[in-house]
């Protein structure tokens, strides 16, 4: 294949040095064809079959090889043939020849360029398969690029042949008529520019125009179909001007947004404002996390050159109350809830609703409230932000044993007078590996089933290990590659059967005995290497993933397609375009923070769209995991970039080495770089150690607004901060990167110097 390439572009190669070389570019000349035309004109009467077909393979041979001269020899179809067989001969040939030009930059191009700008081709394919037709007929119909670039381009594309050959036909047509009627009036010209007199131009901007005009009709008829079943029951006014659904992070952001642009809202929530994040996630799993961090630390207490914590054998005294930490979560919840209240929202001019909604017709919302009754409302617009719950795996026997999941766990283990026992985690993603570290440093017995190779799949092998090891170290029993089959009884073991003994989490100096283990709990029975394998537990926690919320909001009934989330467009449209999902019910991602970014675009959208669409920009998307040592990064890792096939170098500095990382105890960890092979600019970043997810934000900043790793270099960082760890590793980079040559003649300059 290379072979054939090499030749390929030998022989493109060796046309265009003949034509330079040859200077055959005389021939192509508005003078020469002035001077010519007799003589054209006097072969084409003798012989006009030959003249057509020469002068059809020379236009097809000068666009397929992109040389200067194409203007001129339509021209020339004018002045030969005459406006009718000159528009058929030149359209043709025309389109034949930016073909061939397309398939050679494809055949000879398009594999290099690939692998090494994937990423960027990628969301450029994208954009082809889903208007690239549209978008080559504006260019065509409007020649502002010249169309041997265009040739080229496209051919880089994944545009496909046929639909590049029959748009290229359409479009040039417009503008080869106008050229080719140009031609037949050739004694006239004078120069090129002659030919673009005002008329010219004018019609040009028309047809520029009426791609755009031909998109918004399309709209428009799309929007009417949608629209069709449901315009007996258009209301003449609405009584709002959106109605949000779901009170979690993209619901509050949407209402805020609307309220403070004086827009009529009304916000929808069934169960409690601050949704998932605020009572079932995010905050009482982080004040899980740091109660379990201090107690681990206490236990630990010598590596600060304190006295670990000893239980008073006469008092009984032990430094953890499970009862008072999971107070004290829901302390921390109670403290952050009026941030997300009805009051304060309420205030800010959010009108809102507790009750279950439902959309009834595209522009209808029926609410079901809690206190009783329902109530109606005609709104502009509606948002879905519904969020997303656990998914519960479809193991047999796991409803009638019970288990707790991310959301319920909360209100369960509050009840529960000491931490369980033996705790049993399903799943290896982050949040299974935050659960399941904390409840080993408080004292649990833990062990967590992951039926993949390793947890925490999508980040790098090497982030897994050191999470993985982390976990371990803590006194987790961590079983990847073990699938879980079913749930028993602890009375269905059978004698003699293999048993995985979950083993001691470490102990807590000074902590109580674990309580007697309760008659209840349960058997997972899992297999693993061709092997039945049976685990002992008392509490059982769910946590492989989350699913959106689709039922119960009327989206089957008015068509709205879902699969995982629902359906919607760049702007967050679903199919009728004032119907919008934002956050977990809307992906591609269940981070709270990405619920608030896409309410922005939804809202404003949502308002003020008649103006101006907003696409949602997923450019730069940063995300943590709060184990310990944190997990944080932004953009592409080393296992993304290898499967897009994204050139990358990676520059990697150790937490180890860094002075107040040291000076914490904290010295493990790295921050790893992805940049542009020979360029500073940042492809991805993943940082590992303490606080991770706070020294990220600096990345997050850079990659935003385009700075490099040498702007990162050149700032100052206060000492001794763990943040020095991001200017240490763009030194990183730059060590690697010195200009060797330079210095060279620094050194002989320096030695000069010295005599």
């Amino acid at each position: 294949m290379f072979l054939k390439k090499l030749v390929l572009l030998a022989l493109v190669m060796a046309a265009i040095s003949a034509f330079v070389v040859l200077d055959l570019g005389r021939f192509i000349s508005l003078d020469y064809l002035k001077q010519s035309q007799a003589s054209f004109a006097a072969s084409y009467a003798n012989q006009p079959l030959t003249v057509a077909a020469a002068y059809f393979g020379l236009y097809v041979l000068i666009t397929a090889l992109s040389v200067p001269g194409a203007t001129i020899i339509t021209l020339a179809g004018g002045a030969i043939f005459g406006l009718g067989w000159g528009l058929l001969l030149v359209s043709f040939a025309s389109s034949l020849g930016a073909t061939l030009a397309f398939l050679t930059a494809r055949f000879i191009l398009q594999d290099s360029i690939e692998a090494r700008f994937a990423r960027h081709l990628a969301d450029i394919n994208q954009g082809i398969e889903k208007d690239g037709a549209f978008y080559l007929f504006t260019l065509r119909l409007v020649p502002l690029v010249p169309f041997f670039v265009i040739n080229l381009v496209m051919g880089l594309t994944k545009m496909r042949v046929a639909v590049f050959y029959l748009v290229s036909q359409l479009g040039m047509l417009a503008g080869t008529a106008a050229y080719v009627n140009a031609g037949t009036q050739l004694s006239q010209i004078t120069s090129l520019q002659g030919i673009l007199s005002p008329a010219l131009l004018g019609s040009f901007a028309l047809l520029g125009v009426f791609p755009l005009l031909a998109r918004k009709a399309l709209d428009l008829i799309k929007k009417r179909q949608v629209y069709a079943r449901w315009q007996a029951v258009r209301p003449s006014t609405f009584d709002r001007n959106l109605v949000v659904i779901g009170g979690g992070a993209g619901g509050l952001v949407t209402s805020y947004i609307a309220a403070a642009v004086k827009a009529r809202v009304t916000l929808v929530e069934a169960r409690k404002m601050g949704g998932d994040c605020l009572n079932y996630g995010c905050v009482p799993s982080k004040a899980l996390i740091k109660s379990a961090r201090l107690a681990h630390q206490m236990a630990h207490a010598e590596r600060y050159g304190l006295n670990s914590c000893q239980r008073n054998a006469s008092k009984g005294y032990s430094p953890i109350s499970f009862k008072k930490v999971m107070q004290r979560v829901h302390q921390v919840i109670a403290a952050i809830e009026p941030h997300d209240s009805i009051e304060r929202y309420t205030s800010l001019g959010v009108e809102v609703l507790q009750g279950y909604a439902r959309i009834s017709n595209p522009w209808t919302v029926e609410i079901a409230l809690n206190g009783g009754g329902k109530q109606v409302l005609t709104t502009r617009n509606i948002v879905i932000a519904a969020g997303a719950h656990p998914l519960v795996p479809p193991l047999p026997g796991l409803s009638e044993i019970g288990y707790v999941t991310s959301d319920t766990l909360w209100e369960r283990f509050a009840r529960l007078d000491a931490v369980p026992a033996r705790l049993l985690v399903l799943g290896g993603g982050p949040i299974g590996c935050e659960l399941a570290q904390s409840f080993a440093r408080l004292g649990s017995h833990v062990t967590q089933v992951e039926m993949a190779a390793r947890l925490m799949l999508r980040e790098d092998p090497e982030v897994s290990a050191l999470v993985t090891d982390a976990l371990r170290a803590d006194g987790v029993q961590v079983l990847t590659g073990h699938r879980a089959l079913r749930v028993e009884k602890p009375a269905a073991l059978a004698t003699g059967a293999t048993v995985a003994k979950p083993v001691a989490a470490q102990a807590l100096p000074g902590a109580a005995a674990s309580p007697p283990l309760p008659a209840a709990g349960g058997v997972l029975v899992v297999e693993h290497a061709g092997k039945e394998l049976r685990i002992e537990f008392d509490q059982l926690l769910c946590a492989v993933g989350r699913v959106a919320r689709l039922s119960g909001y009327g989206l089957e009934e008015l068509g709205i397609p879902t699969q995982r989330t629902v359906e919607t467009n760049d702007y967050l449209q679903t199919i009728y375009p004032n119907i919008y999902a934002v956050g977990d019910v809307a992906g591609p991602f269940q981070f709270t923070h990405t619920a608030a970014h896409q309410a922005w675009y939804a809202a404003v959208n949502a308002l003020f769209g008649d103006f101006k669409k907003f696409k949602a920009d997923y450019s730069v998307v940063p995300w943590a995991s709060f184990t310990d040592p944190e997990v944080a990064r932004v953009g592409l890792n080393a296992q993304e970039a290898l499967a897009q096939g994204v050139a990358f170098e990676e520059t990697r500095y150790g937490m180890d080495d860094l002075d107040r990382a040291i000076a914490d105890s904290e010295a493990h960890g790295f921050v790893k770089v992805l940049t542009v092979p020979n360029k500073d600019r940042i492809l991805g970043v993943t940082i590992v150690g303490s606080h991770a997810a706070e020294l990220l934000a600096e990345y997050v900043l850079a990659m935003k607004h385009g700075l490099g790793l040498n702007k990162i270099l050149g700032t100052i960082h206060t000492y001794p901060t763990l943040s020095e760890a991001n200017k240490y590793a763009a030194g990183e980079w730059k060590r690697a990167h010195q200009p060797h040559k330079l210095l060279a003649w620094a050194r002989k300059y320096h030695d000069w110097k010295r005599g």
